[in-house]
């Protein structure tokens, strides 16, 4: 049986990782070994951020739609209350961007949502 080197799998693998880590400081782009951790680590790092980036922007819409509720009298939880009861059924994302863009649209909004409630 012949006998199987691993030296091209080898460095497949390390080739990898050091292309994974180029621009890092220091010995962490040179190095494997500290270039494997660095790497996994980053890796680590943007799975959490990719989580948190979500977080963040729903947080933005929110702040967004209540600036523009206190605006109109009424506070966030109330309008999106009566929003609920309306049956209007728009994100967060896009009541945001009316909040921004078209301030008379979110006016009518506000108003159909105190109409549902009342």
């Amino acid at each position: 049986m012949a006998r199987v080197k691993g030296a091209l799998a080898t460095r497949k693998r390390r080739k990898k990782i050091l292309k994974l880590a180029k621009g890092y400081w220091g010995a962490k782009s040179k190095h494997f070994k500290m270039a494997k951790e660095a790497v996994m680590k980053s890796g680590n790092y943007a799975y959490i951020g990719r989580k948190q980036k979500k977080r963040d922007f729903r947080r933005l819409w929110i702040t967004r739609i209540s600036a523009g509720c206190k605006a109109n009298g009424t506070n966030y939880s109330t309008f999106m209350n009566g929003l609920k009861k309306a049956g209007i059924t728009l994100n967060r994302k896009m009541l945001s961007e009316i909040a921004i863009a078209d301030a008379q649209a979110f006016t009518a909004l506000v108003e159909k949502a105190q109409a549902a409630l009342a």
